[in-house]
């Protein structure tokens, strides 16, 4: 497709999974009694159904013979309809019976309109990434596979639930009939086989970026890094209930933004190399708020015994002291050890500079000096080719 073709019809999909995603809240507004119970019903649900999307038509529009675009266009589309299905059907079913037309068939849609953006984002996304292709030919049966459960999920459970369509869908309960059997087995099995199929393709994007150097390695960087923060911010929220779990929740909720995000800069090739200084960055100060949170949590934990009930409130004042004492220390050392272990090429290179800028407070030749930078240069920053001019004494400066 040309460019001229894919610009309207990807800015199509995007505003329809942009406005599918508002109805969704206008919906979710009217079944929901707080602004919170709304957050944390279809927040995470409209982060995708945007960022996706936005994400898809550029890459699209500036690549659009790379086939990622669409899949994000794709993802956002089904994650919008699918979230518009469930509100709009439970409003016109359960929370205002009667009051809008077809909530039967949002019901029926919202049984399997899942299935093509879960089905594409877990298999199809780090299968193809970033140029489109498939690692090597061997990698033909893995993505065959992964379309077989977005395929039965699409083609044989409308047909089955169609009779079925209205209340019964919306209930945990599974409604009654051959057709509802056959239909609940294939949606029990899709999920298992397309996070078999992921995993298998997370096993090719490893490989491929074992293999990868140059820019095609900083683009399989971004996207590891956005599906580490997902994975992270998944594992916190899951656990949650109540309140505290809302919260997170909340605080979590756009960080499921990252992959889409990651996919167009890696594409788009945005500032590309910023992923390493991203990733230093993360580490450093996220071992540094396990650490200083550890230690005041240590020490409030042993003077609270210690000053009494009355007394917590110095304990606590104590343990911020302690914290705000030890943050600068604590990040240079932390800074130090990621930089030796993740880091090797900047920490050496560091120590040769820290060494050179020694000698030379110390040295006082100029000629034992003169061929020492050129070899600092060569084992810091190894240029294909470096050399020294000096400028003779009196010579006029410039």
């Amino acid at each position: 497709m040309t460019a001229r073709g894919a610009t309207p019809l990807a800015w199509a999909l995007c505003a329809l999974s942009v406005l599918l995603v508002v109805l969704t809240l206008v919906f979710g507004a009217l079944n929901y009694d707080s602004l919170a119970a709304l957050l944390t019903g279809v927040g995470w649900n409209a982060v995708l159904g945007v960022s996706f999307p936005v994400v898809g038509a550029l890459i699209a529009t500036h690549r659009p013979r790379n086939p990622m675009g669409w899949i994000a266009c794709l993802v956002g589309l089904s994650e919008g309809l699918v979230g518009f299905a469930w509100e709009y059907a439970t409003y016109a079913l359960q929370t205002a019976p009667g009051s809008v037309p077809g909530g039967a068939l949002a019901s029926w849609v919202n049984v399997w309109a899942w299935a093509p953006g879960a089905g594409l984002l877990l298999t199809f996304v780090p299968l193809l990434f970033p140029d489109g292709r498939l690692p090597s030919r061997r990698w033909r049966f893995v993505a065959w596979l992964a379309a077989v459960p977005i395929v039965a999920v699409c083609l044989v459970v409308p047909p089955l639930t169609w009779s079925l369509r209205g209340p019964a869908l919306l209930s945990d309960q599974p409604p009654p009939g051959p057709g509802a059997a056959v239909a609940a087995a294939v949606l029990g099995l899709a999920p298992v086989l397309m996070l078999a199929c992921g995993l298998a393709c997370v096993t090719a994007l490893l490989l491929r970026f074992r293999r990868a150097r140059g820019v095609e390695r900083q683009q399989l960087k971004w996207l590891l890094y956005a599906c580490a923060i997902t994975v992270v911010a998944a594992i916190v929220t899951r656990p949650g209930s109540g309140a505290q779990g809302d919260v997170l929740l909340l605080l979590a909720t756009p960080l499921f933004a990252a992959i889409p995000v990651a996919t167009g800069v890696a594409i788009l090739r945005h500032r590309l190399y910023d992923i390493d200084r991203i990733v230093n960055r993360t580490l450093v100060y996220g071992l540094l708020t396990a650490v200083l949170g550890l230690g005041y949590a240590g020490v409030v934990l042993v003077l609270g015994p210690l000053l009494g009930r009355d007394q917590s409130n110095l304990a606590v004042a104590a343990a911020t002291l302690v914290v705000a004492a030890l943050f600068q220390p604590a990040r240079r050392r932390i800074q130090a050890a990621v930089d030796r272990r993740f880091n090797r090429r900047r920490y050496d290179a560091a120590r040769i500079i820290d060494a050179f800028s020694a000698r030379l407070r110390d040295e006082i030749d100029l000629d034992s000096l003169s061929s020492e930078p050129l070899a600092v240069v060569d084992r810091s920053i190894e240029p294909v080719s470096a050399s020294l001019w000096l400028r003779p004494p009196g010579a006029p400066g410039r």
